[in-house]
This record gives C-alpha cells, structure tokens and sequence, in this order.
C-alpha cells in the first residue's frame, strides 16, 4: 500500500462565497485558511496548492470579540523613528477595513513560498459587490456551523 500524493493534474478549485456580516474574525480566518490550504479535501497534499478560490463580501462588518478592538498592528516606515501603529478597530473603520481579515487569514498560514501563493486565491472586499459572479461561486454558511462563529 502507497501513500497518495497529488499532483497538479489531481488538483480540482472550486469557488466559494463567504459573507463575513456578523462573523467572529479569527473563527472566521481559521475557516479561510484551512479552505486556501486545501485542508477540507481528502485528497490534501501539504507541498501542492490544493485549496480553493475564497470570496469574502461584508469584511467591513466582521466582529471582535472581547480586547481585540485595541491590538495594535504595527508596520515600519524605513526611517530612523519610523514605527507606526493603529488598532485593529482603527482599520476597521477606516479606509481599507478588509485588511483586518487579510492579515488574520495570513498569519493563520505557514510563512512560506506556497502560502504566499494560496493568499492569491483569497479575494476580499469591504462591501457586497464583487466581480466573481461569472466564476458562479457556491455559497458557504460559516454561520450555521457553528452558533459560536456568529456574534449577535
């Protein structure tokens, strides 16, 4: 009996939706990086891209639970003095509020060459339009998962 690996001809993406209004971030980020890795599969290669093109709508309206409104994150300018911060409900109410989910998502993954090309599969937008409709994405309710994933 052998081991199966994948390989690139084996590997078969589908598109999901995922509306983020209402959602727990890292509940939320922990189901987007284990559907980017591919994890969800029986078929799951760990070296091979076998993940899914994910869609988030609404990622302005996703939800903190608890301290996390003031976690800072951090960034460096490149000058001498140069560190700056903002808190996570900062950014959220900001200009770019689906950055908050990005960076959940990627720091959820492995900090290497694949994972950097899984985060390409990731698409998220602040609003509920976006431009995938002719790729008929199938609808997945994180929801009704579990009654912990939704906060009222």
């Amino acid at each position: 009996m052998k081991t199966y690996t994948a390989t690139p001809a084996d590997i078969e993406k589908k598109w999901i939706l995922i509306d983020a209004e209402g959602l727990v971030l890292g509940r939320l980020a922990s189901i987007i990086a284990a559907r980017l890795r591919g994890k969800h599969k029986a078929t799951f290669t760990p070296n091979m891209d076998m993940g899914d093109n994910v869609i988030v709508i609404n990622a302005e309206k996703v939800q903190l639970t608890g301290k996390k409104r003031n976690e800072h994150y951090y960034w460096h300018t490149g000058y001498p003095g140069g560190i700056k911060s903002r808190t996570k409900q900062q950014i959220l109410e900001g200009k770019h509020p689906e950055r908050v989910v990005e960076l959940a998502v990627k720091r959820m993954l492995p900090g290497n060459r694949l994972s950097r090309k899984q985060m390409t599969n990731l698409r998220i937008y602040a609003g509920t339009e976006h431009p995938h409709e002719a790729q008929s994405p199938e609808v997945l309710d994180v929801k009704s998962m579990n009654k912990k994933n939704a906060r009222v």
